[in-house]
């Protein structure tokens, strides 16, 4: 699977452009802010049906203008698939395949697999745990559909919870059997969703640990460690112990919705005890093992994206990554950066095909 053309009309500060692709690798280069990272996140904006890096879909229309439109074809199983997002001020956004609109977006999610590596992925280590949970969910969401309706189940119903608990407040009234409907249908939601993570985690977690040692030559000893306060005990049973300080709060205070990873260099948070570039390789090894992980799954190779990522990385960190890319277990790259020759020398040493864009 490949993406092959590409087309922008009024997304953040481009205009309008057109691309035609290299199967294997496409470079784009140029100076900071001419706009080759939105170029990579358009790429997994047709993929995701949002952007990595603005959750406000309106804010991705170029300044100015009332709309944008991505288009992009892709080549999957040897046929062309045409993937259109576009979104007009005041309007829902329109996600298409082929000419035939999706009533959910969610039914689109794991069609384009594909994985991002950015700076911005720091935000996996210094921002709070939702982001992390987010990861998670988007990995699974990706194979499994399932999993995607479940999840967003699960956040109406503790919506309709902390409603509930909110207007027992105010009113200062208590219905214990209308808590119990929500706790029993959150129990089952998320005890599955719990299940569902915990063996996602149990492949995954080997997988990173094989790219992180590849990257570091095995030189640091890192873990992840899955957190959640299912392990202590089953969510109804929590919701009851929890039930007083949920109603002086007036939100639901326990569940899957509270998970965590911990990310851990030496058996101590990376976030506090791990350098710049020590947290870099942590970070571009669990992507790496989401790419592995994916294309396992699936059986597609999912299509790579690298954002500035030769930032913050010593010389010998790169050339680690380079080797990998070398694989032939890598599919379509696209890769941004501010050095042509820099890029060029290294997709260069992968031998591979490849285009160059000089932005």
């Amino acid at each position: 699977m490949h993406l092959k053309k590409l087309s922008l009309f009024n997304y953040k500060n481009i205009t309008e452009a057109s691309f035609d692709f290299d199967a294997k690798i496409n470079c784009f280069v140029g100076k900071n802010g001419i706009g080759k990272t939105n170029i990579l996140d358009a790429i997994y904006h047709l993929s995701y049906g949002k952007s990595y890096f603005n959750p406000l879909a309106v804010q991705n229309i170029r300044h100015g203008e009332e709309f944008f439109v991505i288009d992009g074809v892709f080549e999957k199983e040897q046929r062309d698939e045409q993937i259109v997002c576009s979104l007009k001020k005041g309007q829902k956004k329109i996600l298409k395949r082929n000419n035939k609109p999706y009533e959910r977006f969610s039914d689109h999610i794991g069609f384009i697999p594909l994985v991002i590596i950015s700076p911005s992925d720091q935000d996996l280590i210094i921002e709070g745990s939702e982001t992390r949970r987010k990861f998670i969910d988007s990995v699974i969401s990706q194979l499994d559909g399932s999993y995607l309706q479940q999840l967003i189940q699960y956040q109406k119903i503790v919506a309709q919870r902390n409603a509930l608990l909110k207007y027992f407040a105010v009113n200062y009234t208590f219905d214990n059997d209308t808590l119990s409907i929500y706790n029993e249908q959150l129990h089952e939601l998320g005890t599955t969703i719990f299940e569902k993570r915990k063996q996602f985690l149990d492949d995954f977690i080997p997988i990173f640990n094989k790219h992180h040692q590849a990257i570091t030559n095995s030189a640091e000893t890192v873990q992840i460690v899955y957190e959640s306060q299912l392990f202590e005990k089953p969510l109804l049973e929590l919701f009851d112990e929890f039930l007083s300080k949920d109603r002086a709060l007036q939100y639901t205070s326990v569940g899957i919705h509270k998970d965590d990873l911990s990310f851990e260099i030496d058996a101590f948070p990376i976030k506090k005890f791990g350098s710049q570039g020590q947290q870099k390789s942590f970070l571009i090894a669990l992507k790496l093992a989401q790419f592995e992980f994916i294309k396992k799954q699936s059986g597609v190779l999912p299509i790579l994206l690298f954002d500035d990522i030769f930032d913050k990385l010593d010389e010998t960190r790169v050339s680690k990554i380079v080797e990998m890319v070398n694989d032939e277990t890598f599919g379509q790259l696209f890769i941004s950066d501010t050095h042509p020759e820099r890029t060029e020398n290294i997709v260069k040493s992968t031998h591979q095909s490849y285009k160059l864009f000089n932005l």
